[in-house]
């Protein structure tokens, strides 16, 4: 073994030490049981990923991440890191690169919440900013290549970076933590589509233990998730030559051409880290619904979340629904992606909300209903059948 090399292997070995030391510094992340009317004899828990150092779900991910690079010899000494990120992933990034003394450059779309390039920039990270989603791909390879640096590339990676067995995932941390609970195997387990890592992990899980557990995915207006998963089009349904598309107009099979307004989730292809094979039901989300739902958590349970948490939120809602329908008990689970004082100045801005056709009151009236009578509207319906 030569000297640079046997230099590379332990700089890696202090690296991969470095990251698992701040994970054993970490305590795991609430679970909080959300109160619903006793009758209904559902349990609704929230698993807080807010409470990570870097403020979200992705915490896990961007860890994953780092050390699924340093043992494959991606990343080394010195390397740049470069990631397409809408925002939290880079965040997190941002963090593990400082702390292993690297630099770091975030591709993400102009349209990023302010709060969020100035986390990148406060953990040392700098922004590259694009008008469109479509451009950030691109636009993280080219910086990459440039720069000899590695471009992380979270939407490749993510659904094979964490072990999906068990070792200390989410879907793990869940099960442990419901294990004292009336209903400690849940009937449903709903995330997001942002990447397609945490649905592909939680899926994976529960196929590996034999839980019946059924795993929902949502998915914003816009995105190419929730179509390429309906018409099995491993492209998303998108058209080659994008047109323009009025927001949830999109043709059957296509996903709109207008980027997702809901930040962290909804992409504009089918990402290679989406498992559409592990999903037993997926719902389509209006971006206002997302709105109402995020802020109807604060009002009912006290819970300051972000948009992407709406969205899981509008799902698990119907779900609900349809266990109260059916008379079945049990416990639904899902994530609270990050917190609302990263959106202060868009989704819980009124003045932002208009200005970009939010409206979320009529979604909220929605859910005051449901929560009066138990019974969601037919017109928004979309529980499994």
């Amino acid at each position: 073994m030569n000297t640079a090399h046997q230099q590379d292997r332990a700089w890696a070995d202090e690296a991969v030490r470095r990251i698992n030391a701040e994970n054993n510094r970490s305590a795991d992340t609430h679970l909080y049981s959300v109160p619903l009317p006793e009758h209904w004899g559902v349990q609704l828990y929230l698993k807080d990923e807010s409470t990570h150092r870097t403020g979200s779900l992705k915490h896990r991910l961007a860890r994953s991440l780092f050390l699924f690079g340093l043992v494959n010899g991606w990343i080394r000494e010195g390397t740049t890191i470069v990631e397409a990120s809408s925002g939290s992933t880079a965040v997190s990034e941002a963090y593990f690169a400082r702390l292993l003394g690297l630099p770091f450059i975030a591709v993400m779309t102009r349209t990023t919440s302010p709060e969020k390039i100035a986390l990148i920039e406060q953990f040392g990270g700098s922004c590259h900013l694009v008008d469109h989603a479509s451009e950030v791909y691109e636009a993280a390879a080219d910086l990459a290549s440039s720069t000899g640096g590695h471009y992380m590339d979270q939407f490749t990676y993510a659904e094979r970076a964490t072990d999906w067995r068990g070792n200390n995932n989410i879907a793990e941390s869940i099960f442990g933590q419901l294990a004292m609970e009336e209903h400690p195997v849940p009937r449903w387990v709903v995330v997001g589509a942002g990447t397609g890592g945490t649905s592909a992990t939680i899926g994976r899980y529960l196929r590996y233990h034999r839980h019946e557990t059924r795993l929902a995915v949502v998915d914003p207006e816009n995105s190419a998730f929730y179509p390429g998963w309906r018409d099995s089009r491993p492209d998303g349904g998108i058209p080659a030559a994008a047109g323009t598309a009025t927001a949830g107009t999109a043709p059957a099979g296509t996903a709109a051409a207008s980027p997702s307004r809901i930040e962290g989730i909804g992409r504009p292809r089918m990402e290679p880290s989406f498992v559409p094979a592990v999903i037993d039901h997926m719902i389509q989300v209006p971006d206002a619904a997302s709105v109402a739902a995020m802020r109807h958590l604060r009002e009912h349970a006290g819970l300051h979340a972000g948009p992407s948490t709406g969205t899981n939120l509008w799902g698990v809602w119907q779900l609900i629904a349809g266990m109260i329908e059916e008379g079945r008990k049990g416990s639904v689970v899902t994530l609270m992606c990050d917190a609302g004082d990263r959106y202060a100045g868009n989704y819980y801005n009124p003045e932002w909300l208009d200005a970009h056709g939010l409206e979320p009151e009529p979604h909220e009236a929605v859910l005051r209903e449901f929560f009066q009578t138990g019974v969601w509207p037919a017109s928004s319906a979309g529980t499994p059948a």
